[in-house]
């Protein structure tokens, strides 16, 4: 399925305009970047044998911080399940999901997205839970986090959950890039800034360099997918605006296409 009426379908979603009910303003109102933040958000039950887009409600290291695991939420949630019920035959809820590690509903969801992992901050008891989710078959996608200070804080929580876990770059020649379309290289994917504060510039912080790192299991499946010094949240959620360039938004929605199928299909 990677012929021109896909990308051209592709195309016509990212130029189509999506309507939310609520601004990020009023859905983020009074979220500190923490598990009680789950208590505040309202979600509509997930009854389901769908394929659910799960985000994962981590402790993040400062409170309030516009950088945490809401950035890009919801709209960014709902305009990825918007496309991959178009793009693809997944058979996708229809609701978005935030769900805190400690929630013992995680288990359910075979998928995570995590934003700005740099800030997250894990316990003992929060590490034991996520090596409990990948050894049991869990895939977990980390996006957007930026330079060498967020590199280490989400290297040194990512080995209290898998202490002995080698981080290798993901090569270009991997079936991960090839599942449903084509990706032949790496692209940094600017925040919103890059259009309306017209700077022209796609890194941040001294994330000169987009990379894809992945963690590999003792079997050889894939499990982690670590996208470092790119924004492809911001991609997702401002696809629907004129202003942000349709070379990064097509860029990240055949990436989020390509790993939802690997991981659904590995």
């Amino acid at each position: 399925m990677k012929s021109t009426a896909v990308a051209a379908l592709l195309a016509m979603i990212l130029t189509a305009g999506l309507l939310s009910g609520q601004t990020p303003i009023e859905r983020l109102l009074g979220l500190q970047g923490n598990y009680d933040d789950a208590k505040k958000i309202v979600q509509k039950a997930q009854s389901t044998n769908q394929f659910v887009f799960a985000r994962l409600i981590y402790n993040g290291r400062i409170p309030g911080y516009i950088k945490n695991w809401y950035t890009d939420y919801p709209e960014g949630d709902q305009h990825l399940i918007w496309a991959l019920s178009r793009l693809t035959h997944l058979n996708v809820a229809e609701h978005e999901l935030a769900i805190a590690i400690t929630d013992p509903e995680l288990f359910r969801y075979p998928f995570l997205y995590t934003s700005e992992p740099g800030q997250m901050v894990l316990t003992p008891e929060d590490a034991r839970i996520m090596r409990e989710y990948l050894d049991r078959g869990g895939f977990w996608m980390l996006d957007d986090f930026w330079g060498s200070f967020e590199w280490g804080n989400l290297e040194a929580e990512m080995k209290k959950v898998l202490p002995d876990a080698e981080i290798r770059d993901i090569p270009i020649t991997h079936p991960l890039f090839h599942q449903f379309f084509d990706v032949d290289r790496l692209k940094q994917v600017p925040s919103l800034a890059y259009s309306r504060e017209g700077l022209r510039i796609t890194h941040e912080q001294d994330g000169f360099i987009a990379e894809c790192k992945g963690i590999w299991d003792e079997t050889g499946r894939l499990m982690v997918v670590i996208n470092h010094n790119t924004d492809l949240g911001d991609a997702y959620e401002h696809m629907d605006l004129p202003e942000y360039p349709y070379e990064f938004s097509s860029y990240s929605y055949r990436i989020a296409v390509n790993t939802f199928m690997y991981a659904l299909s590995h």
